[in-house]
């Protein structure tokens, strides 16, 4: 029997497939100045998007955006509080106002409050942290949700952890590291179930909604001790990198992910699968 070879054509980029595109879409990205916001702002902008970046900082974000436009992208920044719904509503505004919709909300500012653990932890800690997770999310998520629902479509992704559904070994930290409080777990865990709360009640509005739950994807600072005990941890052998979330916020926010919707994405090298 005879074999008929191929022989292979010269190799030329292929463009973006639509089911992945975000061209000609928008988004905001709360907390986009900074590390896992920044990562995923990229990601957006990559993909197509005109992105805007929300933060309290606004030194933060005009930097964060100034590198995106560098880049070759459109972005724009906003110094704003994400728990704000006036700030929210006006950024929002904003972007359709410039762009004519909002397509992606990405629900990302949030944070810690309060170095105390259990049982020693202060109210006015639990309620900032709560603020700056559950309410960071549902102010952002309405704000988009109320310009997006009379196009009927639109994604919103929420950010979690996977403090939000699992505890932490105290015995992995080393020496002065700063953990998770457990308002910060309380927080996160809050904002997962939000996301399946907010993604039945929107989805007769034809919006989706989505969580990313991060894992140990830590700041260069971190302290060798708690990097080598975080690492044993982890079955992938290696710690997360903000742009690990990149495959993931394309997934929730592009037309790939468009009968996805009510879900919590662990990304985190495996660690809650032990």
């Amino acid at each position: 029997m005879s074999e008929k070879v191929v022989q292979p054509g010269p190799t030329h980029p292929l463009p973006m497939p639509a089911w992945l595109s975000l061209a000609g879409k928008t988004a905001v990205v709360t907390g986009g100045g900074t590390h896992l916001g920044q990562a995923m702002a990229l990601a957006l902008a990559e993909l197509g998007a005109s992105v805007h970046l929300v933060g309290r900082r606004g030194a933060v974000v005009d930097a964060a955006a100034h590198a995106l436009c560098a880049q070759g992208h459109g972005a724009w920044s906003h110094a704003a509080d994400a728990a704000d719904p006036e700030a929210m509503t006006a950024v929002v505004a904003d972007v359709v106002r410039r762009h004519g919709q909002l397509d992606v909300m990405v629900c990302n500012a949030g944070g810690g409050q309060g170095a105390d653990m259990a049982p020693n932890i202060r109210l006015e800690d639990l309620e900032a942290t709560l603020r700056g997770n559950v309410g960071t999310t549902m102010v952002s998520a309405q704000a988009a949700a109320q310009v997006m629902m009379p196009r009927a479509q639109g994604a919103i992704v929420t950010v979690g952890s996977i403090h939000g559904t699992l505890g932490s070994d105290p015995r992995l930290y080393g020496p002065g590291f700063r953990r998770s409080s457990q308002s910060y777990h309380a927080a996160k865990g809050a904002v997962v179930n939000l996301t399946r709360a907010l993604a039945c009640e929107w989805a007769q509005h034809g919006l989706t909604v989505n969580c990313i739950s991060p894992g140990q994807i830590p700041k260069a600072s971190i302290d060798p001790v708690t990097r080598s005990r975080f690492l044993a941890d982890v079955p992938l052998g290696r710690l997360g990198e903000p742009a690990d979330l990149k495959g993931a916020i394309a997934l929730f926010a592009s037309p790939a992910g468009r009968w996805i919707t009510g879900q919590n994405l662990v990304v985190d090298g495996g660690w809650s699968a032990w």
